[in-house]
């Protein structure tokens, strides 16, 4: 008999992507640091939405304290965004960006102090205007995505202005993972706004 090979459940909101990576973190057989692969791997690296939006969290973590971790954010968002806009079937990163390690203990206090505002969040996600999800507005939402990564290289010159796109890109997730067309007009608003308040700075 033919074993059939059953797809793994992608997550659909904000908690079931903290439930992956806690998941993750409480694996024994995992050392005292993960790798972004790892964390990636365990929210669905073959899907855009979930992967924005790990990035996106990470990018308004306290880890962006850390000297280069901002623009380290925007590399990583820029390239998933260009091949979202090119509507590449499978996700490329670089495999030295996936070994980038983060202790073990740091993450999972963060998926935790998450776990109140994800459940706030999650009872405003549902299915809506699903159409800005699908070709051909997905493809503007990559060059929105695009956006806020290239105006955060600048903006990681000046102390919590890169919180912004950063904001917008957790949003793009979330609107992709809920297929939430709402929460993608939003993350378009905050990067408008984002780009009219600080030009004078950018251009």
């Amino acid at each position: 008999m033919r074993m059939m090979r059953v797809k793994p459940v992608e997550p659909s909101n904000l908690e079931d992507v903290l439930d992956e990576i806690a998941a993750k973190c409480d694996n024994d057989s995992t050392p005292d640091t993960l790798t972004l692969d790892e964390i990636l791997e365990s929210v669905g690296r073959r899907s855009y939405g979930p992967l924005l939006l790990v990035i996106g969290l990470f990018a308004i973590s306290p880890a962006t304290i850390l000297p280069g971790m901002t623009w380290f954010a925007a590399a990583l968002t820029l390239l998933v965004a260009g091949q979202m806009a090119l509507g590449r079937p499978r996700i490329w990163l670089p495999k030295k960006a996936l070994q980038a390690q983060l202790p073990r203990d740091a993450v999972r206090s963060g998926v935790e102090k998450g776990r109140g505002a994800a459940k706030v969040i999650d009872k405003l996600l549902k299915p809506r205007l699903t159409v800005l999800s699908k070709p051909p507005f997905v493809n503007l939402v990559a060059l929105m995505v695009i956006a806020a990564a290239l105006i955060t290289f600048p903006l990681g010159l000046i102390p919590l202005a890169p919180l912004a796109p950063g904001l917008a890109v957790v949003f793009f997730g979330l609107g992709m993972v809920a297929r939430d067309g709402l929460w993608l007009a939003l993350g378009t608003a905050v990067i408008a706004g984002t780009i009219w308040l600080t030009k004078p700075l950018i251009f």
